[in-house]
Order: C-alpha cells, then structure tokens, then sequence
C-alpha cells in the first residue's frame, strides 16, 4: 500500500501546487489539468458549510481550482427564503462555471412551518434531496413530505456533543421502518468523534445511506479537532474499501472546518489525499 508521501505525491501535488496560484485567473487551467484523475465510481463533492467565510464567487473559483464539481449549497450562499428568480440565477451561476447543486443543507427543522419551508425551498432549487436536521418529533411529519414531494430527505448526525442524532445509529433506528426515502448523511468525522468507525458506520446503514461528509479528525475523542484529510486518526483506506464494498452510489463531500478564513491549502491537501486514496 502507497503511505500518505506516496498519495500526494501521485495524485494531490497538482492541486496542492494550485493553492499557491492567483485565485481567479489560473481557476480554468487548473481545473482542466486534475479533471482527468477524478474517479467515477465515488464522485467527489464539497459541502458548502466549508465556505462559510467566502462568497459564492470566490467559492467557485476555489472549487474551479480543485477540480471538485459537486456542491451541497448552503443558505449563506442561497437564503431559504430565495425568490425562484433568485435560485435560478445562483443555478446559472453555478451551471456557467461547471458546478453540479446535488443538494442542499445542512437545514435545520424544528417546527412544521420549518420543514415545509425546507421542501419548498428544494423544490424551486429542482434538487432531490435535502440534508437536514429535523428534531425527532418532526420526523413523522417530514416522512409525509417526502412522500408527498419524491424529495429525500438525508439526516445528518453531528457527533456526541449533539442531543439529537449523535451517531449514524441514532438516525437509523428512527427511520429504519420509515419510507426508504428517509436516510442517512453520514458525517465520518462527527461519527468517529462519536466512537464510531466510519467504515463500519457505512456497511451497517447501506441501505439509508444518500450522502456522505468528509473529513478527518484527531482522535476517537469528543474534544478531538479537525485536521486535514489524512493526518489524523480516519482509515481512509479502510473507509473506500468500505464503500466500494456497498457500491455507494452517492457523492463523497468534502467539509472542511479548520482554518475557515484561509481554507484553501488544507483543502487542496485534503482533496489531494483522498483522491489518492481512491486512486490506490
């Protein structure tokens, strides 16, 4: 097996070198250049949460320059109460510059009122599934919405500081008898955080998993920090073997949480490192 030198090396230098590059004018050239080593089987995406501190525009360009073209788009970027003319210009956006909206979230539901503004809000931006935290008395109420719309609804766990859904587990066991359009994303750093191996996490609940947020962590630990991709405690290898294993036919997002007011180099390393990974 290839170490962590190796995958960089192989796969990720390119990007890592587009870090040091002017933010705009080199986003295409770059772009075209890692295009070619994208693996089809487990498409990449990034979760919008990781541009918490940039516009949309410079949000592009920074996905432009790492040649990831799956976003979940966030409400900082595209308000929940957006006009259709509004959400149709972001889509054009994001369309001219070759980004693919999958989804959208993490939305937070905790009132009827509230998943119903949720729903409509994925029905003018013409995605098919939501990544959402509705509180547990709601979920009933979400499934009727599901069912009446064909929306999924993929709800995300947020590790063992989080009331609701602190693991994969804590998702599943109130959904597994629900529509099977009611699923998991599982966030692999939270739900190690929570004890959990995400390759183990992943084979448990194939049959509700829709997406995935990627990332590493320190340590198997609720204080532990987030790190790049590949210095921390995670097996990646394991953690592709395992989806690989399921035939997992969703997106793979990065978020990225550390150093959010100059994220572009630990993205690029992080992006780097896990495409190796699907590479070896």
């Amino acid at each position: 097996m290839q170490n962590r030198r190796d995958f960089l090396r192989n796969s990720g230098m390119g990007i890592a070198a587009a870090a040091t590059l002017p933010l705009i004018g080199q986003a295409t050239v770059v772009s075209n250049s890692i295009s070619a080593a994208e693996v089809a089987d487990l498409p990449m995406g990034f979760a919008g949460f990781s541009f918490l501190r940039f516009d949309l525009d410079k949000s592009i360009a920074m996905m432009k320059r790492l040649g990831v073209t799956n976003l979940s788009v966030k409400e900082f970027h595209l308000p929940l109460n957006s006009s259709q003319e509004t959400i149709d210009g972001i889509k054009k956006k994001l369309a001219d510059a070759g980004i693919n909206m999958y989804t959208i979230g993490v939305i937070y539901m905790k009132s009827k009122e509230a998943v119903d503004q949720a729903f409509e809000y994925a029905r003018k931006c013409g995605v098919n599934m939501i990544v959402g935290v509705p509180n547990p008395e709601l979920l009933a109420y979400t499934e009727e919405k599901v069912k009446a719309t064909n929306i999924k609804m993929a709800i995300h766990n947020h590790g063992p500081e989080d009331k609701l859904y602190p693991s994969p587990k804590d998702v599943y066991d109130r959904i597994k008898d629900m529509d099977p359009r009611m699923g998991l994303c599982i966030d692999i750093g939270h739900t190690f955080r929570a004890g959990v191996l995400p390759e183990k996490a992943v084979v448990d609940y194939k049959d509700r998993l829709f997406d995935l947020h990627i990332k590493d962590v320190t340590a198997m630990a609720k204080d532990a920090k987030v790190i790049e991709i590949g210095r921390g405690a995670i097996n990646f290898p394991a953690f592709v073997k395992a989806l690989r294993k399921i035939k997992y036919s969703g997106i793979s997002s990065i978020e990225y949480e550390k150093d959010m007011n100059d994220p572009l180099a630990g993205m690029a390393e992080s992006v780097g490192y896990f495409r190796g990974i699907l590479k070896g």
